[in-house]
Formats: structure tokens, sequence, C-alpha cells
């Protein structure tokens, strides 16, 4: 996995298209800018490397390397400028912050009502879009304006400019609160996993309380709303309650197939929350329903905006469910390209996408192939993980050594296993998050190779039996659902 992202200019023009490199040198051209300019030069350079070499550029003499810093940065503005003209590129956004940009060059200009015309146009548009911290910075213009000059465009104008400014006010601290506590629970997710015990849960729980206690639900609008089921999506997570999970983040699809147009506007939620409902679906076993919701996902495709980022993420979240849905149906027919065609995908979108994705995918693949009895290329995905220089969640890292003993065993070798079993002990006592499984599963494969055979078995069932504990089924559930260290115990058995 080649990293692009070593350099942002490189990485930039890596991800311009065909038809976008032509935008960029026809925009030139308007420009009436020298067809030898050195910034085009340099664009054309970069362009033709695999991967960004600074020594070869400078070989090239297009500039110094004094000046090389530059005349980057002049390069990546411009691939901007173009960029923004492009109306792939335009969504609603953009587009209201253009009326609000150009409303408030007529406004240095002197030409307050016409500036006033556009900004309550563009407020308009700003507010059926719910994009109420646009709509309130062409609020605190419009109060400028009518401040300044006595335009008397409107009876009472003042009094409405007010009351809009307060509502608008409240609606986004209500907003900020929610996506504040959004993201909170997000980041003790990623960084703590989930709650350890019924302490840590009812503390999840009443920070949650303490901060949505003043919501009135029903004055919430739409992003209120999603902020909200978001939430309540990863409160539902961290405290591992998958009912709870599964109806928030069902609510947080629904909110969007309400109006399609929101679909258009926020693609980014619309994707995300569709892998978050098909990614309880799966840990929930739910196969007719995992069908009927990723069915409906695949006939909105056409609409969705085509660019790179929801393009990333649709691959991401197609491919990944491809995948559950194997998991939860074995025996399904599965399409004997689906493996060529993730990596084909991966090839295409590695710089769009972090390389935890890719290295779960990794995950995934090798699972998909031990349980199709394919060690050999299992083994190999595993070892593209541990190797990997980018990281993976360290539960991951340690179901992929996991997955590799269990790889070693079925294929007879007992090296090295003897190996990986001690690599994975010493990895587990390093874990931030360990935990009575990951402990019990790191020593029971320790001491398997030891076994005679008739104690192997009694091995397995004591293992079985422990992780069948109700206690000890929320700290299974997650991490051993790709690999279904069950299932290959009770195999054993």
């Amino acid at each position: 996995m080649s990293n692009h992202n070593k350099d942002a200019l490189f990485s930039l023009i890596k991800s311009l298209n065909r038809s976008e490199k032509r935008q960029f040198k026809l925009y030139v051209n308007r420009l009436q800018i020298n067809a030898d300019a050195k910034f085009l030069l340099l664009f054309e350079a970069l362009d033709k490397l695999e991967e960004y070499d600074e020594t070869a550029i400078l070989k090239k003499k297009i500039t110094t390397k004094q000046q090389l810093s530059n005349l980057k940065a002049h390069l990546y503005k411009q691939i901007l400028f173009s960029l923004r003209m492009n109306p792939s590129q335009q969504n609603s956004r953009m587009q209201i912050r253009e009326q609000f940009d150009f409303a408030t060059i007529l406004y240095q200009k002197g030409l307050h009502k016409q500036s006033l015309k556009m900004l309550d146009k563009a407020k308009t548009q700003a507010l059926d879009f719910d994009e109420k911290a646009i709509a309130y910075d062409i609020l605190e213009l419009e109060k400028i304006i009518e401040s300044q000059f006595i335009t008397r465009s409107i009876s009472g104008r003042a009094d409405q400019l007010i009351e809009q400014s307060e509502e608008l006010s409240l609606q986004n601290l209500q907003a900020s609160k929610l996506s504040n506590l959004s993201l909170k629970l997000y980041s003790i997710l990623l960084e703590n996993g989930y709650a350890k015990d019924d302490d840590e849960i009812q503390k999840i729980q009443n920070f949650f309380d303490s901060e949505t206690k003043n919501i009135d639900f029903k004055k919430l609008k739409f992003k209120e709303k999603l902020w909200f089921y978001k939430a309540n999506v990863w409160l539902s997570m961290l405290t591992q309650n998958l009912h709870s999970a599964y109806e928030f983040s069902k609510k947080w699809v629904e909110l969007f197939y309400e109006k399609k147009e929101r679909i258009l506007s926020h693609p980014v939620w619309f994707i995300k929350g569709n892998s978050y409902l098909l990614k309880i679906l799966y840990l929930k076993k739910n196969s007719e329903e995992f069908k009927f919701w990723f069915d409906k996902l695949e006939s909105v495709y056409e609409i969705l905006p085509q660019n790179d980022n929801v393009e990333a993420l649709w691959f991401i979240n197609k491919f990944n469910s491809k995948l559950n849905y194997f998991f939860i149906n074995p025996k399904e027919n599965i399409s004997p390209f689906l493996i060529k065609d993730i990596l084909r995908e991966i090839k295409s979108h590695h710089h769009k996408i972090d390389n935890h994705h890719i290295l779960v995918l990794y995950l995934k693949i090798a699972a998909y192939y031990f349980l199709n009895k394919d060690w050999d290329n299992s083994f190999e995905y595993c070892q593209k993980i541990i190797n990997s220089e980018a990281s993976i969640q360290e539960d991951l890292h340690f179901y992929t050594l996991v997955l590799i003993m269990m790889n070693l065993y079925d294929s007879g070798n007992d090296q090295e296993l003897d190996t990986y079993s001690y690599k994975t002990h010493q990895f587990c006592k390093k874990m931030k998050n360990s935990n009575i499984i990951t402990r019990k599963i790191s020593l029971f494969f320790i001491e398997l190779n030891d076994l005679y055979p008739h104690e192997k078995v009694k091995a397995f069932r004591e293992l079985d039996d422990f992780l069948k504990d109700s206690d000890n089924q929320n700290l299974l559930r997650r991490n051993t659902n790709y690999i279904n260290l069950r299932r290959w115990m009770e195999d054993k058995i």
C-alpha cells in the first residue's frame, strides 16, 4: 500500500481523473498563461511519476530547490481553483457559499439593495437544505448592512432579522451540543472499545443523560435529529446494546429516505448510516433484513453524487457488506471474482481511503479464505495485516494472530504454531485493552501443542464452555465474528 499522502500536491494530482486533468489544462489556457509556464510543467512532471520523487523533479530543471516549495503551493492553489469550477464538484453548500461571496462583493461595492436581495435568496436556499450555520453567517451580514444603511427594504426588517437570528442561534447551539456529544462517544469507542463492566456502562449512560436532558426532540430539525441518532448509535455500541443500536441506526437511515434530496446533499452521512445499520444487522445475524437494506441501498446508487470521496466510501461499504453477508450465510453462493474485484478496487482507491479500512478488508479476505480451507492465502493476508506499517485496532490485530494460529493448526504446521502462540501471548500482555477473553485464548494456544490428542479435545471443550458463558458472550461477539472461533472449536470437539 503506497502512500501518496507523503506529499499533498502529489496526492491531489493523483486523485484527478482524466476529465479533471483536461479541464485543468483548459483552465490554464483560458487564463492565457504561457503553455510552458513552470507550474504547468511541474504538473505534467508529477502526473507522470508513480511515487513522489523530489530528486527526479529537480533533475528536469523546471525550478530550483529553493523555489520548488513556492511553485508547488501555486500549482496546488490553481488545481483547486480549476476543480471548484467543475460542475461535478459542486454541491448545495458550495453554491450557497458562492452566492454569499457574491453578495459580499456587492456590499463592498456599495450596492446594498442588490446584496440584500442575493443574501435573502441564499438564506432561503440554506434553510431549505438545513444549512443553518451558513444561514447564520448570511444573517450576520444582513444585520451589518441593515445597521449601517437605512435601506428600508421591508417594514419591520430589523425585528424579523433579530427573530431569525435568535432562532438559528438556538438551533445551531443544539446542533453543536449534539455533534460534540456524538463525536465524544465515537472517540471513546475508538480509543477504549466497548465498556468493560456495569460501572463503565453506567458512567457512559450518565454522561449521555446529562448532555441530552435539556434536548426537546420535537423541536429538532434534520441535522439535530441526525446527530441525536448518531450519538445514540455510539452509546448503544459502547454499552453493547445491539437492539438499541439497530433501532437508532435504522432511524438514521430512514431520515434520509424521508426526503431523497437529503441523500444528494449529505451522501457521506447517508452511506455511513447504512454501513452501521448493515454492520449491526451482521452482528445480529439477521440475514433477511440485511439483504433488504443492502438491496435498497444499491437501488439508490445511481443518484449519489459522483466524487472521489463518495466513491471510496461506497467501495468500502459495498465490499464489507458483501463479505459480511457471506459470513452470515457461509453456504451462500458467492462470486468467484469477488476477491479479485475487492483487490482491484483497493488498488484503485488506496490513496483515497485510510489504511485501517484496507486492513479490515484484508482480515475479512483472510477469514473468507480460511472458511474455504485455503490456508496459504488466508495466512498471506494475515501477514499483510501484522506486517503493515499502518496500524489496525489492537483487538483486530490480536484476532488476526488468532486466525493465523487457526490456519497453522489446521494445516498441521506445529513448529510455526509454537512461534505464533508465543508472539500472540506477548502481544496480549502488552494490549491496552486486554481482557479475560484475550488472555484465556492466548494461554489456550500456548498450551495446545504440548497436549496429547485426547487432551486436546478436552481443552477445546473447556475453552468452548468458557466462551459460551453469558458474561463472556458480549466480550466475544464483535471481534471473533469474522474468524468464528467458536464454530472452529466445535468442529474440533
